[in-house]
């Protein structure tokens, strides 16, 4: 059938194409994120903004991110994972031109919502369709390895902080994040809309055509279709319409409160520190130049955490490599909350940066493997959704800890905490779904 031919494509040129495409459209979603993180030292200076002006900046954006996941996962469902992945990148590359015309603290936090709602929308639907297009006994592998192009995203960002900010300011990082807006039409050309989704809205036709195309392009010889399909490739059309209820019925409630509490976990752990790393790095007596070449070798650790966690999500599985990578996190954001000297505070940093950011590339390999078809999207919206009330959160309270006089090691104690318990959850209440096609996953659900 249909879904058995997907499954039995030899992994070539048309799955490492898409790779490249939603990786791209990650890569420009970090360096947006990276860039703004650069940017608040120098603009906190020029605007004279307080502390707590200062979180706010980072907060709203996870506004936008949360209801952003939100509506596109649910959209996704609805009108197809392709097209709201265009939408929402076109949407946050043009925002993030209108950042270098704010004219007023106001209007700049304007603009960075509606950079954030783009963000929040693109990366769970990217997630979703890469895993309904990866093959299974690789699946783990490629939703990290598409992850890992966050980590070039911050790399990038550091590198334009470093060499363009000093001399042209800060307006010219949100000039050069415009580019995303050019990248829509490589993703009009080449990026194929789910063969699960289309199946899930009865589209036979059109799933059958993409699958003699892939077919074609990988060298496989082409069989006739069988008459008759499966219900599951039917879609299961005599099902309701899935509501946000679904998520917390029976067969998906404690993989739902898992996956809730550990993204916010992730979420309020990740956007508190390094929204603020480049301005707690200045703090402790650094030049602002200084400031970005350590953050960019603390940045240049994730690329491998990302390959770590690429190979072990296959090898020891999702949850093991989950709850192992985050709470290694916790352990490396205490010592470096602690750390006394320069060579300290980049071991350490570099440290959490490996663990923290492969634990990302785990969870968003996890998600989407825990919902059907035709709640995927939705739940996985939902998940990362709920995580950035966590983004919210954190940087406004990272804000008001440093107005109150309050020292790293009390913030990274913090954060620390979090880290561990969230460790704790997943390993007590996840499920394991390595090696599995989404197919059997949904009837282990169903059971």
């Amino acid at each position: 059938m249909i879904l058995e031919r997907l499954e039995q494509l030899p992994v070539g040129s048309f799955h490492y194409k898409l790779l490249l495409v939603t990786g791209l459209g990650w890569l420009f979603d970090s360096m947006d994120t990276g860039l703004i993180a650069f940017v608040l030292p120098v603009l906190a200076k020029e605007w004279s903004l307080t502390p707590a002006q200062v979180g706010w900046i980072g907060s709203i954006g996870l506004i936008g991110m949360a209801l952003g996941a939100v509506l596109a996962g649910t959209l996704a469902d609805h009108i197809g994972r392709k097209k709201v992945f265009t939408i929402t990148v076109l949407l946050y590359s043009l925002s993030t031109g209108m950042c270098a015309l704010a004219w007023s603290y106001e209007s700049l936090l304007f603009f960075r919502f509606l950079v954030g709602f783009g963000l929040g929308g693109e990366l769970p639907v990217a997630a979703t369709l890469m895993s309904e297009y990866a093959p299974t006994h690789l699946r783990g592998r490629f939703i990290v390895l598409l992850e890992s192009f966050w980590g070039v995203g911050w790399l990038v960002a550091a590198c334009i902080a470093y060499l363009l900010i000093p001399a042209f300011g800060w307006q010219i990082a949100f000039v050069i994040g415009t580019l995303p807006a050019l990248y829509v039409f490589l993703i009009r050309l080449h990026m194929p809309e789910s063969i699960r989704y289309l199946l899930s809205k009865n589209r036979i036709d059109d799933a059958k055509e993409i699958i003699l195309s892939l077919e074609q392009k990988l060298g496989v010889t082409s069989q006739p279709f069988a008459a008759a399909l499966s219900a599951a490739e039917r879609g299961n059309e005599q099902k309701a319409a899935p509501k946000f209820t679904t998520l917390w019925t029976k067969p998906f409630r404690t993989r739902t409160a898992m996956l809730w509490l550990a993204w916010f976990g992730i979420v309020y752990s990740y956007y508190g520190i390094f929204m603020w790393l480049p301005s707690i790095v200045y703090a402790q007596g650094f030049a602002v130049v200084k400031t970005f070449e350590y953050v960019l070798i603390m940045t240049l650790a994730q690329l491998p955490g990302y390959y770590a966690a690429a190979w072990l999500v296959d090898v020891i599985g999702r949850k093991y490599t989950l709850s192992l990578f985050l709470l290694l996190s916790g352990i490396c954001s205490f010592f470096f909350g602690n750390a006394a000297d320069a060579s300290s505070l980049l071991m350490w940093g570099a440290a959490m940066s490996f663990f923290n950011l492969g634990a990302w590339g785990v969870i968003y390999t996890y998600t989407p493997e825990q919902y059907p078809t035709a709640i995927r999207a939705l739940g996985s919206g939902w998940a990362a959704g709920f995580g950035r009330i966590g983004g919210m959160l954190a940087p406004m309270l990272v804000g008001v800890m440093l107005a109150n006089a309050m020292g790293m090691s009390y913030i990274f104690m913090m954060f620390a905490s979090v880290l561990i318990i969230v460790s704790a959850i997943v390993i007590g209440l996840g499920k394991e779904s390595k090696q599995k096609t989404l197919e059997e996953l949904e009837t282990a659900l169903d059971s």
